[in-house]
C-alpha cells in the first residue's frame, strides 16, 4: 500500500528494461518449435538424399519413403538414395545430385552405414555437416533425420541432436529408432518395410508442417 498522499504511477513499478521483453518474447515465439523452413511451392522439388533408408530396402519403390511423401505433400520428390553408401562418398556425391535436380528442400538421412562399420563418428559428423554447410551455401535449406546407433536399446546416435541444435537444422530423432523396435515395421533388423516406411513419409511431413514449409 502507497503512503497517504502518494498515487500509485508506472514509475512505482520496477518493470524489466525494454530489452529483457524482446529476449522473452523471442523465447516464447521460437519455444518448442523446429527451426523455420521457406514455405514450398507448388512446384517445388523435394531431394530426399542418403543411403538404404532413403533407397527404401525392403519394399517395393513406391512404398519407399520418399515415394509415400510424394504423394503426402504434393510436390516432387526425387530419390537419391543409394544402399551401403557411407557418410564420406555421400558428401562426394552431393554436389552432381543437387547440380542435376536443382532442389528447393534437402531430407538428409545419412551415416548409418558408419555405424555398422564402426567408423570414428567424429568423421561421420563432420560430414553431415560438410554436407549440410554445402547445402546452404547453395541457398538450399535441410531437413536432417537421425538414424539410430544398432545395438540393444536402437536409441538415435547423439551427433544428430548435437549437428541440428549447433547447425539450427529442423530435426526429426524419433521415428527410425521407434520403428527399428517394433517388429511390425521392419523387413530386416536395420530396415523398415513398407508400413515403417509410411510411418517415415508421415513423420517427415509432419516436421515440414511444424517448420512451416507446408
Amino acid at each position: 500500500m502507497l503512503p497517504s498522499g502518494l498515487v500509485w504511477s508506472p514509475s512505482h513499478a520496477q518493470c524489466p528494461p525494454l530489452g529483457v521483453w524482446w529476449v522473452v518474447i523471442a523465447l516464447l515465439v521460437g519455444c518448442g518449435g523446429p527451426p523455420p523452413l521457406p514455405r514450398l511451392a507448388p512446384d517445388a522439388v523435394v531431394l530426399a538424399f542418403g543411403d538404404s533408408l532413403t533407397f527404401g530396402t525392403g519394399a517395393r519403390p513406391y512404398e519407399s519413403y520418399p515415394a509415400v511423401l510424394e504423394r503426402l505433400i504434393g510436390r516432387t520428390v526425387v530419390n537419391a538414395g543409394v544402399p551401403g553408401e557411407v557418410s564420406g562418398e555421400g558428401l562426394r556425391r552431393l554436389p552432381k545430385v543437387v547440380s542435376r535436380e536443382s532442389p528447393d528442400l534437402v531430407i538428409l538421412i545419412h551415416g548409418g552405414n558408419d555405424f555398422l562399420r564402426r567408423f570414428d563418428r567424429a568423421d561421420t559428423a563432420r560430414n553431415l555437416r560438410d554436407m549440410i554447410d554445402y547445402l546452404r551455401e547453395q541457398d538450399i535449406p535441410v531437413v536432417l533425420v537421425g538414424v539410430p546407433e544398432f545395438g540393444l536399446f536402437l536409441t538415435t546416435a547423439d551427433l544428430y541432436g548435437e549437428i541440428a541444435d549447433d547447425m539450427e537444422v529442423p530435426l526429426e530423432d524419433d521415428v527410425l529408432s521407434d520403428l527399428l523396435r517394433d517388429n511390425r515395421f521392419k523387413s530386416d533388423h536395420i530396415h523398415p518395410n513398407a508400413a515403417g516406411y509410411a510411418r517415415m513419409a508421415e513423420a517427415v511431413q509432419t516436421l515440414l508442417i511444424e517448420a512451416g514449409a507446408l
